[in-house]
């Protein structure tokens, strides 16, 4: 006994089966993208280069790298809110300790900054400029709060003398 379907039976069943299949097709095409969409987070992320909510600072020796002229080379990184003198002080900081900048990252997002640095120290200061940085940086971000500070004061003044 054979089974025979009238012919809208079967344009029916095909078009079941082809449907499913563009569904899963579909399917498999959005897994794949959200794949590619989690890489390229993480990626992003292993960067930090994105500003966070926290004021931070980091200086990290790159593991004994020592640059082509001998220079130790090690890298920085700044995270506070966002203000015009801020390049200015980082490259006072960065003269003032003959530190030379090898690389440099910076992002703006929201009135916050993250600034990273690569440096190189000279050869007679290598091991006391990641300390020096470290501080200098410290004082940098403590400047810049107590500056936040003081004009959100002013703004409050001015707000109650009116």
């Amino acid at each position: 006994m054979s089974l025979l379907l009238p012919t809208c039976d079967i344009m029916v069943v095909y078009k079941s089966l082809v449907l499913q299949t563009d569904k899963a097709s579909l399917l498999a095409k959005v897994v794949q993208r959200v794949k590619e969409l989690k890489q390229q987070t993480s990626e992003i992320t292993e960067l930090e280069t994105v500003p966070s909510e926290t004021d931070e600072i980091t200086v990290l020796s790159t593991g004994g790298d020592y640059g082509s002229d001998g220079r130790l080379v090690f890298k920085a990184s700044l995270c506070c809110e966002d203000r015009s003198d801020l390049i200015p002080d980082l490259i006072e900081i960065l003269n003032s300790l003959h530190l030379k900048t090898l690389k440099a990252e910076m992002a703006t997002l929201g009135g916050r900054t993250r600034n990273v640095l690569v440096v190189a120290a000279d050869k007679e200061h290598s091991i006391e400029s990641i300390n020096f940085l470290q501080n200098s940086l410290k004082s940098l971000l403590d400047r810049s709060n107590s500056s936040d500070r003081s004009k959100r004061r002013r703004g409050l003044d001015r707000r109650l003398m009116s």
